[in-house]
């Protein structure tokens, strides 16, 4: 079966069920795991991997957006000497990949023509029913359960040890910083499972555009940057604009020394099988006296707030 994934999330959840070898073509944002980075490359966006800054980036985005619908476009003659049996793609958000409506129309073209899998999650049990849906549409029966199963236990392990947990602290995870934009979807739900609150961010919902005034009213005690679609090198770029907000320094977070930066693109802005590494990344941060030691080495760096642009790894 030939099976080319139009987003990084849709190619992690077809490599957890073994299905990297079906993998005829990727986006050109598909990095994990590492042998998919050989796969042909279906799609382009004009930014990507550009040094522009979040502002200009925003900026483009809309722009873009309201001129031509999409940030970008498919190599549909690659396409189609790859024959695809079936696409993943998402209708989730049209900044993160490709428009369904696009992939969809162009698919009824192809010879077959190919099953469309759509992947829409807005919380963690959506991107688990995602790989069941990625399962079904391939044909490759009960590996999917075995994936849901391990991951709904390292889930219910996280809650069970949170639960624990003298105080809820309230944590803001930003997904963008110019302009700052609130989490959503599952990010919230994540915060929520850790031990924490969430209180500018909309569980199950997209992540919305906020002003600054509505982070300083959050009073976050605990401040986590996930800035959507990029890696902790290019976030860390970026720091330096907190400092110079009106009332930076008198933030919770920052004054205990609780801001961390993080590498959205591959854990928060990525609705596959880690989603749960991000759970538990969340889950050390929030409470270190539960949680320090019991995961894998991820690389969070504690931002040093006095100045912004440093960090040094927890």
């Amino acid at each position: 079966m030939n099976v080319i994934s139009m987003l990084p999330a849709a190619t992690e959840i077809a490599a957890a069920l073994g299905l990297v070898d079906s993998l005829v073509g990727v986006s050109h944002e598909c990095d994990h795991p590492a042998e998919v980075r050989a796969r042909p490359q279906v799609t382009h966006c004009e930014i990507h991997g550009g040094a522009l800054p979040s502002g200009r980036i925003d900026t483009w985005v809309t722009d873009t957006l309201t001129q031509t619908g999409t940030l970008y476009t498919m190599d549909e003659p690659l396409i189609r000497r790859l024959r695809p049996d079936v696409i993943l793609t998402q209708r989730l958000c049209d900044v993160c990949a490709v428009g369904y409506d696009s992939v969809t129309a162009f698919a009824a073209t192809l010879p077959g023509p190919p099953t469309v899998v759509n992947l829409e999650p807005a919380c963690l049990s959506d991107i688990f029913e995602d790989i069941r849906r990625v399962d079904a549409a391939t044909g490759v029966p009960d590996r999917a359960e075995r994936v849901v199963a391990s991951l709904t236990a390292r889930v219910e392990a996280v809650r069970t040890r949170a639960a624990q947990a003298r105080l809820r602290p309230r944590a803001v995870i930003l997904e963008w910083l110019d302009p700052p934009f609130a989490c959503g979807h599952w990010n919230p739900e994540l915060v929520e499972i850790a031990g924490g609150e969430e209180p500018l961010g909309h569980k199950g919902r997209p992540s919305r555009r906020v002003s600054w005034e509505d982070v300083l009213e959050t009073r976050p005690e605990i401040l986590l940057i996930a800035c959507c679609g990029f890696d902790l090198q290019r976030t860390r770029t970026d720091l330096p604009l907190l400092r110079a907000r009106p009332g930076w320094a008198d933030l919770p977070a920052v004054r205990d020394g609780r801001v961390y930066a993080v590498d959205g693109s591959q854990y928060f802005s990525r609705p596959g099988p880690r989603v749960v590494d991000s759970l538990e990344i969340t889950a050390e941060v929030l409470h270190p006296d539960l949680f320090d030691g019991r995961f894998p080495a991820r690389e969070v760096v504690r931002v040093d707030t006095e100045r912004v642009g440093d960090g040094t790894p927890r």
